[in-house]
């Protein structure tokens, strides 16, 4: 498992009964987790005096139930910095679990760059969300092109490359659907050092198509294959769909990948650390193919 370690503004603190509490930097949430299978004792005093507590509802969906929260707060990892609200479906803006990515894929690029100064690294990141790979890329030397369907997501994360001091820096941001864009760079021919996507599970296009990550992984990570560069330098697959298993990523990823291209392909999953008890908690699974 590859596991997300390097947090100081944040942490799982202890895992029960399908539930998790946090600390965000100076606030302790409760959030579900469907991982959470085991119900042990809560001896932690945060499980009783939350700042906010997500609420699963039994129809589906939810609400938050808040207690001493702000609207907004900041957390950092490194040199990044977060803006972080609750909002809808349990999220604050962040993955933590991704860290483990940013820190590998940051010491790719930073190698490229020292060993070929005069190359820039262009690094397309596909679903960007709210921007911590696309800053953690941009932190570590490359130019980024930072894709999602969201004009929210797009500028949260626009928010987040000013927090952490990268408002100059070499980010393209783009509202559009992914799979269009990526087709669009195609024919305009051009192409990327590195690929990073984080699909999302389950959604619907803007003419009520239905997108499940199962039946479209194999054409989406095949198309994007294609936008790569001559000498590409990583692929990163992110998957929260528990029957979508790292091994068959990293099968597809081998499949279309390593016959061109070589290197090596790795499917694992990621996850965090579990302060009070030592334990790791699961968060979804990664594919990382590396030349």
């Amino acid at each position: 498992m590859w596991i997300a370690d390097g947090w100081k503004d944040y942490e799982v603190i202890d895992t029960s009964d399908k539930e998790k509490l946090e600390r965000w930097g100076d606030y302790m949430l409760i959030r579900p987790d469907p991982q959470v299978l085991w119900n042990t004792e809560r001896k932690h005093y945060g499980w009783k005096k939350p700042n906010a507590h997500y609420h699963r509802s039994n129809k589906g969906g939810g609400e938050w139930e808040f207690f001493n929260l702000p609207k907004a707060w900041q957390i950092s990892y490194g040199s990044l910095r977060f803006n972080l609200q609750p909002f809808s479906f349990k999220h604050t803006g962040l993955f933590p679990e991704q860290a483990a990515n940013w820190d590998w894929f940051s010491s790719l690029i930073r190698k490229r760059r020292e060993e070929q100064p005069d190359r820039p690294v262009k690094v397309l990141n596909l679903f960007a969300y709210t921007g911590g790979a696309t800053l953690a890329a941009a932190a570590a030397g490359a130019q980024v092109t930072h894709v999602d369907a969201s004009k929210g997501m797009v500028n949260w994360a626009k928010e987040n490359a000013a927090a952490s001091g990268l408002s100059d820096a070499p980010i393209r941001y783009i509202v559009d659907d992914c799979r269009k864009f990526v087709e669009r760079e195609l024919r305009r021919g051009n192409r990327y050092d590195a690929v990073i996507m984080d699909p999302p599970s389950y959604g619907r296009g803007p003419n009520g198509e239905v997108w499940k990550i199962e039946d479209a992984i194999y054409e989406l990570v095949k198309l994007c294959a294609e936008v790569l560069s001559e000498e590409p330098l990583f692929f990163l697959v992110n998957s929260y769909t528990t029957g979508l298993q790292p091994a068959m990523m990293a099968y597809i990823a081998g499949l279309l990948l390593v016959p061109q291209y070589g290197g090596t392909v790795k499917g694992d999953e990621i996850g965090l650390p579990v302060s009070d008890t030592g334990l790791v908690l699961p968060c979804g699974a990664a594919c990382r193919w590396e030349r």
